[in-house]
């Protein structure tokens, strides 16, 4: 059992060694909060069934292509009997919402607390909107309970969550799942630097270029993801 010590003192300035105990301290109270965070997660997400997360862009407008695209592929997906996932914000994320709004499907929002820069979009159902103190955790969210990945044109943060589903399947820590990227345009200096740059050196196999399919149409993308589920069983991916 862990045992909880009392809660830390200020440390005195130029102690360090207070300084290492209190850090100490405030991470096994962390951990807690962790927990928590996942066991809010899990509780939650595994009721929603069958979903597809979104990613794409926080920066992206209302009236842009990759926009209006994240609404079409969300309607798409409903309409094939998905459930539609985010991160909650706004962007390509509202975007993908507010399809599934629109569509009379479900839409859950897994947020991350972000000060001064990221709130919940309008588009969620209150009763699927998760608010996130942990990017790690919220993370794992998106993929455990996600039956397929729509990834949209973004930046850091939609790189970080497609090479993190790709590196799931191709080591076999996840079960295989689709994965859709939108944009030709965008993708394709990105694709072409996987084959010259890692798949030239051996850092990839020729197989590990399949993990990913690329289309700019929504419902091709839909139709990509539920004709997979014709030959593999749905199960969350871990």
């Amino acid at each position: 059992m862990v045992q909880i010590p009392p809660q830390p003192r200020p440390a005195m300035q130029g102690d360090g060694y207070d300084v290492w105990q209190d850090a100490r301290i405030k991470d096994l109270w962390r951990i807690f909060r962790i927990m928590g965070e996942f066991v809010e997660g899990f509780e939650a997400l595994s009721e929603v069934g069958p979903c597809v997360s979104v990613f794409g862009s926080a920066r992206t407008k209302p009236g842009e292509v990759c926009y209006e695209k994240g609404v079409e592929v969300a309607k798409r997906l409903v309409e094939h009997g998905f459930g539609i996932i985010t991160g909650g914000g706004p962007g390509v994320m509202e975007a993908a919402n507010k399809g599934a709004r629109e569509a009379g499907g479900m839409s859950v929002g897994l947020n991350i607390d972000l000060p001064h820069e990221q709130a919940a979009n309008p588009f969620i159902d209150q009763d699927h909107l998760i608010n996130f103190d942990f990017f790690f955790v919220r993370k794992v969210m998106l993929v455990k309970y996600a039956q397929g990945f729509v990834v949209l044109p973004g930046g850091f943060g939609t790189m970080d969550e497609l090479f993190e589903a790709m590196t799931l399947i191709q080591t076999r820590k996840s079960t295989p799942f689709p994965v859709v990227l939108m944009g030709r345009s965008f993708w394709s200096g990105l694709v072409d630097w996987l084959k010259d740059a890692m798949l030239a050196r051996g850092n990839i196999s020729a197989t590990d270029l399949d993990l990913f399919q690329i289309t700019d149409d929504a419902e091709e993308a839909a139709s990509m993801i539920s004709d997979f589920y014709k030959k593999h069983r749905m199960a969350p991916n871990f």
